[in-house]
């Protein structure tokens, strides 16, 4: 039989085993720590600003220390966000080629699609301030550009509607401003607000303006989620082509009668009411009254475009994808 060993004895070489790690650890120093974290492969780096950049063909000016180091905090506050950023990569490749055209045809810069990173994250927010969709319209300024907002229908999460009214203000803006930079910035301020600083500082140059910490930031933010989905490599993101989330083929639905239940409308197409509803987020209930008979385009995915691995398939030849 083997002799046990004291409960005493056990507890005192547990304290001995401790003091002595804990004095080992009293005499690191910072290179024991640096080259401890080196061992284990993990660095954090500081990111470098470019020499030069525009926005919307503009010249950002990085020769001024503020301006310099706005866009450095944005930069690394998006580069070490990893999961968001991520998340930008992979849904911008879904959404940014219909953004793109609609930028395009209204004369707007092609940096714009950015900006709707920035305010929505490309999903179909609803703000403290109650702007709404992933362009963040205001009830207001959505029905002064003639978007539908009511009980059954908000126009505001209409993809293409709302792309549309953003291009349209945004072109208002300019033409008032005559900055692109400072139409951006209008965007997340309003006009009116925007107009007030410009008198009260007797500047019209959004480089130059003392405004608010969230438009403060909001180009500087814009500049940064461009630099790093142009070049995701160069910033440490590496996504293959089965990781983005690639464009769902739809056919349109005319519709310009009542409908009584969505749920069975959506039946009707094979697919169910969650489905019909995540292409179609402008129907804000499940029924459409319709009194006036007025025309609406519902969106359907085309036969079995629910699948995965039918989707992967379709753009597998995809040459815009980002890979490793």
């Amino acid at each position: 039989m083997k002799k046990k060993i004291p409960f005493l004895t056990i507890s005192v070489l547990i304290i001995v085993f401790v003091v002595f790690i804990n004095s080992v650890n009293e005499k690191s120093t910072p290179d024991d720590y640096f080259h401890q974290a080196f061992q284990k492969k993990y660095s954090v780096f500081s990111l470098p600003i470019p020499d030069s950049l525009m926005f919307a063909g503009e010249l950002v000016p990085l020769d001024y220390f503020d301006v310099r180091e706005a866009l450095d905090q944005e930069l690394l506050v998006n580069t070490y966000w990893q999961s968001q950023t991520l998340l930008f990569i992979k849904r911008a490749h879904r959404y940014f080629p219909e953004i793109e055209v609609v930028l395009k045809e209204n004369g707007i810069p092609d940096d714009f699609k950015y900006l709707v990173l920035a305010e929505s994250d490309l999903k179909n927010a609803v703000s403290p301030a109650g702007a709404v969709g992933i362009w963040q319209l205001l009830k207001g300024t959505a029905k002064d550009y003639g978007l539908e907002v009511n009980n059954e229908v908000d126009e505001r999460y209409h993809f293409e509607k709302s792309t549309q009214v953003a291009c349209e203000y945004l072109n208002d803006a300019y033409e008032l401003f005559g900055s692109w930079a400072m139409a951006a910035a209008s965007y997340n301020m309003g006009r009116r607000g925007l107009i007030r600083q410009v008198n009260r500082q007797k500047e019209n140059n959004y480089y130059d303006l003392l405004l608010n910490s969230e438009t403060s930031r909001y180009i500087y933010r814009i500049l940064a989620i461009k630099l790093i989905l142009e070049n995701p490599n160069d910033f440490g993101f590496h996504v293959r082509n089965e990781d983005l989330y690639h464009p769902i083929p739809t056919i349109e639905v005319k519709v310009d009668t009542a409908v009584t239940d969505f749920a069975d409308f959506a039946k009707k197409f094979s697919i169910n009411y969650k489905i019909l509803k995540y292409f179609n987020p402008w129907l804000r209930d499940s029924f459409l009254t319709n009194k006036n008979g007025k025309e609406y385009f519902v969106k359907i995915p085309e036969d079995g475009y629910r699948s995965y691995s039918k989707i992967i398939d379709y753009f597998e030849s995809d040459s815009t994808s980002v890979k490793d």
